[in-house]
This record gives C-alpha cells, structure tokens and sequence, in this order.
C-alpha cells in the first residue's frame, strides 16, 4: 500500500527501507552492513546495476504513489539525487490509461529493390511519397513528434551540407552520441549523404558523468579516429567536463546547429561495398573492435528477413531498442526504412521505467511486430501488476523478436502463458540469432509455430559435447531454445577447434558465412584474423544443429551479456588484479545465468589471503569501485576466494568456464584442495577427451577413404566388363555392403516393398553418398536420371551409361516425359532427386515437376524413399567422412488416377510424395514460405 509522500522524512524512511531490502536481496551472503550516505553511489558503493536501480525507483514509485519523471529518475545515482528526483515526482493516476485504439493507416507496399546503398533507399522513398509517416516518436523528449520519408532526407541533406562544410574525408567516420531522437536518425542520414561513416556510441545516462563516460569510450574513439562528434543540447553543455579527454575528436557538434541554415548537399557518392556503419558492442574493452559493415551487407540482411517474415503492408513495428544497438538501428529502425513501413520508437527509459508503455503502445498502435531481449520479457513478467494490464490488446503481434541474449525456454513459456490472456499468440514469440559481424541475423525459425524448445541430456553435454535428447525424465537435462534455420543465402557450421565440421547434435563452434558477412574489424587486423577462417566467420558461440535447426549453448569467449550490454572480462581483470590485497593474475571474471532477472549475473572471483573481517570488507568497496569503473556496472556478486581457487591451465591462461561450472555447482569460493583437485582433474580429463575425439576422427576418414579406393577399381570394372544391368547391379551392391560394413556404418532399410511393375522412384538429396546409399538399398536395378552434362564427364560419363543412367536436360521438363515415355516402354523404373541438387545445410529444397509430370503422363507409380544419416557421412563440398547410421525408408506407392487433369494428378503426386519425405528425413522445409534455395544452385 502506498503511504503520503509529501513529507520529507516519509521519503526519507522509504528510501533507506528499499534500499537495505534490495541490498539483502542481491547480496544474501554480505557480510557487510549497508551504510547509506546521501553521496554514496548507486552502483559504486551499494552495488546496484542498471536493473537493480530500475527495481528500486519501480519500488519508491509503489511504496509512495509517485511517478518519476523518467530521465530525472534513470539519472539519479545517489540517494540525494533520488530524494529530489522523489520531491519532484506527480502523484500517480489511480486508474490505469487504457489508452485508445489508434491505427496509422497502411500504405501501398513498395520496396526499392534495385536499391544499392541506404542512400538510396532514402532517396527512393522520399521521391516516391515524401509525406508517408515513417517514424513516430512515443515518450521521452520528443514524444508525439513525427517523421515523414521527405521531411528526414531534407533534414540530413541540410547536415550533411553543414559536415561537408567541415570537409571530411570519403569514409572518414563520424561519432554519434544521441538518444532516441529525431536528431539521431537525421545525424545518421545526413552522414551516410555527406560520405562519412556513422559510429553509433551508447549516450551517457547522465551528463554529469560524462568525463567518467569518456574514459570508458576512449578506445572506441581511438580505433575509430573520429574528428567530430554529434551530440545532444543536454551533453553540450557540459562539453567542458571533456576538456584534455577527448581524444582525436576535434568538434563537438549540435545536430540543429549543424543542418541550420544550410543549404542541401549534393548527395556524396555511395557504392555497395561502401561502410554504412561501424558497429561497436556496448560494452567495455580496452581493445575495442568496431564491425565493418557496408550497405550491401545491410541491404542483403534486411531483404531475407523480409522474405522469411513476409513483411507487407499492415506490418507496423513498436521499438524501445536503443539505436546504438544493431537490432534496435538494423532490425527496427533500418528494417521500416527498407520497407517503407511505420515504426513507434520509444526511448529505453521509458520502457525501463515503466515497461508497460511498451505493451501499451503495441496495443495502441496495433503494431504486429516488435523486439525484446530475454531480460525485458522478465521485466514484464515480474514488474507489470496486472490492473495495469486491464483492456489489453495483443491479437494483432504476430513477430516478437527475441534476441541480443541468451533466451531461456523458461522465460518464453512463462511469458507466452501469461500474455495469452490479453490476446498475445503462442506463435509470436520468435527467438533469433545474430550478430554484428553478419549486420544483424543469421538465424530465423519457420515463422507461424510457437518456440521449439529440446531438453538434452546434462550429462551427455557437458562430458561429450554430445547434444542427446533427454528421454529418461529422471536424469537431469537442460533445455535449449531454437533460434531456426539460416536466412536464405546464408550458411551455418559446427566446427571443432581445429576448425573441422561436426555431425549434427555435435556441439561445437558456431560459424557461419554469406552476402551479410562483415569483412572484418575497422583498424584491427589481429582481430579480423581471428574472425576470418577461409569464407567462414567465428561467431565466438558453442552450438550444435538438430534437424537442421541451431541451438545455441553457451560462448567461447567469455564475454558476459548483461542486459544487452557485452562486458569484456580481461578488462575487469586487469583492474581488480591490480588492488592491493588482490593475488596479481588470480582474478577470474565470468556470468552465471539469473533466472529471476532473465540476463547474466557480473561474478567476480579475486584470490586473496586477506583475513580479517575489516580488510576483507574494505578490499570488497575497492573492487566494486574498481569493475565499476571499468565496466560502468558493478558486479552483482564479489567472490574473495582463498589461494588456489582460481582454475588456471598447465600454460597458466585462465579457464572462466571452469570457475563458472565450479560456481554454479557451490564449490567456488574457498574449496577443500581435495574438491580443487577434483576440478582440476576433470578439467584434464575433457581436454584429453576432446583430443582423442579429434584423432579418431582424422583416423576413421583416412580409414574411409582407404576402404573406398580399393572398392573403387573392381566396381568400375564391373560396370564396364560385365555383359547386363543386373550383374553388374549385384556386382556393385556386394561391393557396397562391403564397404558398409568394414566402415562400421550401421544401415536400416524398411517400409512397403516397392511394386513389381515399373515405377518412379524421388528420393531425398542430401550428400554425394545418397546414390551409393540407393544401389546398396533397391531391390533391383533402376534408371538414374542424371543431368545432361555428367554424360560429357571423361570416365564418369561412360560408367552411369553403362550402369542404366538416363540423362536429361534440366531445363527442358519436355525431354524428361519424352525419355521416361519412351522408357517406360521398355518396363524400366526411374530414380530421380526431385530437389536437382544438393546444398551443405540441412533442409529438403523445392521440388522440380519433372519426375511427378513424367508419372501422370506414363501413368507410373511414384514410390517416395526416405534417406537419413547420408549428410552427416559427407557434407556438401566437404570429402572429410564420419561414423554414422544410415537409414532408407521406403514410402508407399502412389498411383496417379486414370481420367484425372494430368497436372493435377502432377501435383497431387507432388504434394504427397513431399509430405512423406519431409515427415521422415528429419530435416526442415526449405522450401516454406520465405525459405528458398539460393539463385542458380540448380
């Protein structure tokens, strides 16, 4: 119940009661009392993070019936200042605003899709219809503001005029330190017309800390070499904190005071390949990278999530994603700009604050898209009381993005059940993956189905790095969430350290490649080294694939994602092992999953031998102070741990996911050396199991392929010697099942027997090995059709010849009827693979008619068989083998009906052989809507 907040000392009282409770409940194994000081810092001396603050004005705000002013209250950061900011606050309305229904009218879909750069996507737009509303700004300082398409490219034209002006060099970057404003949108614009390269930096919470701010961004100012900065008329005028600070920035510059006056610029000269961007995580490194990204990896970005998500007309986006972050600037802001849809922007605070707004304007706005991160989904779940939820309305959310962090099954559940009661769809939460380095997504699910969530066996994952479901509920499990297939185009692998690809339900490193693919790190060649391995990139992440879908599990690197904040630990490190009292190099820094919180938990482990209460005590503020520092956060828990806690390797690098492990199981701190040396010792035994597992596998495709070449000679001699089909069908098969059978590679071959009579078989194509599969599998001899070119191919050609081959040429369907007409004649059964290739990535493609016009035309029987096992044998263009299980499945025959429309019955045979295979190859549709197979890879 709230009490009168009119009465200072009232205030007062509550302020320290909230505070001591929120302290207890972040750190229930302090020792220390917490002292409150009027200047005592927020997160410097009482620990609290950005999120902690957030619960704690939520709390004033309850306890005392007030609403904060949103950029007062996120600013103050002592008690002082939240005892002014709580003097100022409006007494809260006792009624929930209901808000009304309103519906930005849905415009004629277009998209430039010749467009090459975002400059000309702007251009496009704003000659098309200038006066269509592209932004409008919900909340903050510029709440109920509105931008059209003509009125943002007249506005950035005017600043790039003033920034030419300054004249800057082609590609030369400019700094952006704004908040969600017109003005940003406008700064980025008017840079990417002037020829610079918009560097996004995250604004500083307050002002007056912005020389403390500076330090931080220091080395991102330094790696990009920025002469000017634009800024906010709030951070101008304390321009005089960053005197002796500033680096190589030159100028700090207003945006109205940059474009006033100005006449419009001739736009510069922009090609694809040019940087649109610099992109930098929002956390703190002493070495910073910054993602070269170019227009054409944005353009290709934004168009395969259009054709996956199938953005049209209605769609309308709802985003307080800050625009320094990529899914707020690409998948938001970007997103709506490409395709010519509204988008409500709200600033962060305001969704922090008060995260019901954010649900509020969806329903306001009748938005069908929007995007949160999985601690935002927990803010909802655990800060939304529901009479503020009253009158709801989610019915028409078809996407909710969820992404820029680890996402937990047990939050999209928890959040889905509770939201299903205001009309929010169970298929609308959409959990994705992505990463700066391919411009915003790699991964998307099949949209229109609710979250695929797989329990593994822990066990198995963690000794194995084997992804096994959990089907005994007894044995402890961890589930993981779906992030979906590669967007079209693009590719995904599982790897191991030696960068060698691995079978499905493998984990191992996440990479991937295609046309969104950075080409690297600005002004770091180190990094980009790192990045680069031939055309993949190392997204730095562990998974595994199962039936074709990327599950993610955990990172290499062991950055902490907090709150959608990348926090690099070697930098707290560096700072911690540098205190007195702190053993040097025995500090390890690492996050722990916060199921309450939905985001990673700051740990930070320092050895000392420290003993006394009052040191220990002292030593714990001055590390705080110190990650304080260092990362603009405070830790959430500070672990001072006895000599030999911290896990190292013989070579004496630190192993965080050791200590991560060794916390979470509760024997970090200040273990017994018999449960050390059992840390340890576990710790060799993966490391000695992961090499065993890496020379068994170089053995077995060295065995493979061994075996193989002495089956090689004798089976083409077979083929070309013996007299008829038959024999040298039989002489093949015993050869194969030898092979099978030397390689150890188990093979199960069931379902209906194939009909006497001539028929045609489609098969699944998966991998090179899918014919071999076949001759070992059919009960008798069949006619590959094979495209017209293999019979041109020396040796190869004249051996399908004489092993029944029928050759066609693909891209006539009437000399495909023709042959199988005339063939059928002649009571021979065909085999086709009705995809007409293959790709690395797990998926069964869009079918070709040919096989199935040929059936309803010859009146044949189409016989659908299903193979599995064959891509994890051998992927795509990669000849390294693996031991696995082979299976064939054989469907049942289907007749095509006598009398019927004979495209008809082609379709229908289509349709039903495609059903069949795609509920037994235990891989997705990538022929689903939005899903397709790249241009000319057939």
């Amino acid at each position: 119940m709230a009490v009168t907040a009119s009465d200072p000392a009232t205030r007062e009282r509550v302020l320290h009661e909230e505070l001591a409770r929120l302290h207890r409940e972040l750190h229930p194994h302090a020792t220390r009392t917490l002292r409150l000081r009027a200047e005592a810092r927020l997160d410097r001396d009482l620990g609290l993070d950005s999120l902690a603050r957030i619960e704690l004005l939520a709390r004033l705000e309850q306890r005392l019936g007030v609403a904060l002013h949103e950029r007062e209250g996120l600013a103050a950061m002592t008690p002082a200042e939240l005892l002014q900011a709580l003097a100022r606050a409006t007494p809260r309305a006792a009624a929930v605003e209901l808000g009304t229904a309103a519906e930005i009218g849905a415009q004629p879909f277009e998209v430039p899709e010749d467009a090459r750069t975002l400059n000309e996507v702007l251009a496009w737009h704003a000659a098309r219809h200038p006066q269509r509303l592209h932004v409008h700004f919900e909340g903050g300082d510029a709440d109920g503001t509105e931008l059209t398409f003509g009125a943002l490219h007249e506005t950035a034209l005017r600043l790039a005029a003033g920034l030419q002006a300054l004249r800057l060099a082609p590609g030369e970057p400019v700094a952006l330190m704004l908040p969600t404003h017109p003005d940003f949108l406008i700064a980025f614009c008017g840079a990417l017309l002037a020829g610079a390269v918009p560097v996004p930096l995250y604004p500083p919470a307050r002002p007056a800390d912005l020389a403390d701010y500076w330090r931080r961004q220091a080395g991102i100012l330094r790696n990009c070499a920025a002469r000017f900065l634009l800024a906010d008329e709030a951070l101008l005028a304390h321009r005089h904190l960053l005197r002796g600070l500033t680096g190589p920035i030159e100028r700090v510059l207003a945006v109205k005071a940059l474009g006033a006056g100005a006449a419009a610029a001739e736009p510069a000269h922009a090609g694809p390949d040019d940087l649109a961007l610099l992109q930098y995580t929002s956390g703190s490194t002493a070495d910073p990278k910054g993602v070269m990204v170019s227009h054409a990896n944005i353009l290709a970005n934004l168009r395969v999530m259009g054709d996956v998500v199938d953005i049209g007309a209605d769609d309308l986006f709802v985003s307080w994603l800050p625009l320094y972050h990529d899914m707020g600037l690409i998948g938001a802001w970007l997103g709506s700009l490409y395709f010519g849809t509204p988008l409500v922007l709200m600033p962060p605070q305001t969704f922090l604050l008060r995260p019901q707004r954010w649900l509020w304007a969806i329903h306001r706005y009748r938005a069908t898209m929007s995007a949160a991160p999985n601690f935002a989904l927990e803010l909802c779940l655990h800060r939304v009381a529901d009479e503020q939820l009253q009158g709801l309305d989610l019915q028409r959310l078809r996407l909710l993005f969820c992404g820029a962090e680890p996402v937990f099954a047990e939050t999209l559940q928890r959040f889905a059940a509770r939201f299903a009661a205001y009309g929010l769809h169970a298929e609308a939460p959409y959990p994705v993956y992505g990463l700066a380095e391919n411009a915003l997504a790699l991964t998307f699910p099949p949209p229109g189905r609710a979250p695929r969530v797989l329990r593994v066996d822990r066990d198995r994952l963690l000794a194995e790095a084997v992804a096994v479901p959990a089907a005994d509920p007894a044995r402890a499990a961890l589930d993981f969430v779906s992030c979906g297939l590669p967007l079209p185009g693009h590719e995904v692998r599982i790897v191991d350290e030696d960068d060698r690809e691995l079978p499905d339900g493998r984990q191992g490193i996440v990479q991937f490649q295609g046309p969104s693919a950075s080409r690297g790190y600005y002004r770091a060649e180190a990094a980009t080294r790192g990045l680069l391995h031939g055309a993949w990139r190392d997204t730095g992440d562990l998974g595994f694939v199962h039936d074709g879908e990327l599950y993610v599990t955990g990172r290499v690197k062991d950055v902490v994602i907090r709150a959608g904040r990348h926090l690099h630990p070697q930098a707290i490190e560096q700072r911690v092992g540098g205190l007195d009292g702190v053993r040097r190099g025995r500090v390890a820094v690492f996050g722990a999953q916060a199921p309450d919180t939905g985001t990673e938990r700051l740990v930070v482990v320092a050895e000392t031998r420290l003993q006394e209460r009052a040191a220990r005590e002292a030593l714990h503020a001055r590390i705080q102070a110190a990650v304080t520092e260092a990362a603009g956060e405070p830790a959430d828990e500070i672990v001072l741990a006895a000599p030999g806690t911290v896990l190292k390797t013989s070579s004496g690098k630190l192993r965080r996911a050791a200590c991560r492990v060794a916390y979470a199981s509760g024997r970090l701190g200040a273990p017994p050396r018999g449960a050390l040396v059992r840390v340890l010792a576990r710790g060799l035994m993966e490391n000695l199991r992961s090499r065993l597992r890496r020379a068994g596998a170089l053995a077995y495709a060295g065995y493979a392929w061994a075996l193989f070449g002495l089956i090689a000679a004798p089976a083409a001699l077979a083929t070309l010697l013996l007299p008829d089909l038959p024999r040298r069908w039989r002489a093949v098969q015993h050869l194969l099942e030898g092979l099978r059978r030397a390689a150890g590679v188990p093979l199960s071959i069931r379902g209906a027997a194939p009909p006497a009579g001539p028929c045609i078989f489609v098969a699944n194509h998966a991998s090179y090995a899918d014919t071999l599969l076949l001759v070992r599998a059919l009960p008798r001899p069949v006619a590959f059709v094979a495209k017209a070119e293999l019979q041109r191919r020396p040796l190869l050609g004249p051996l399908l010849a004489r092993f029944g081959a029928v050759f066609v040429a693909r891209l006539e369907p009437a000399h495909c009827v023709d042959v199988v007409r005339a063939a059928a004649a002649g009571r021979r059964d065909f085999l086709f693979f009705p995809e007409g290739t293959f790709l690395r990535m797990p998926g069964l493609l869009p079918f070709h008619m040919g096989a199935f016009v040929a059936a309803a035309e010859a009146g044949l029987p189409v016989v659908p068989i299903a193979l599995r096992g064959t891509r994890m044998l051998m992927r795509g263009d990669d000849w390294f083998p693996r031991r696995g299980a082979l299976e064939v499945e054989f469907g049942p025959a289907l007749p095509p009906r006598s009398g019927a429309d004979r495209w008809q019955e082609a379709l229908r045979l289509h349709r039903e052989a495609r059903a069949f295979l795609l509920a037994r190859v235990g891989e997705p549709d990538a022929g689903a809507a939005g899903f397709t197979m790249p241009a000319g890879a057939l």
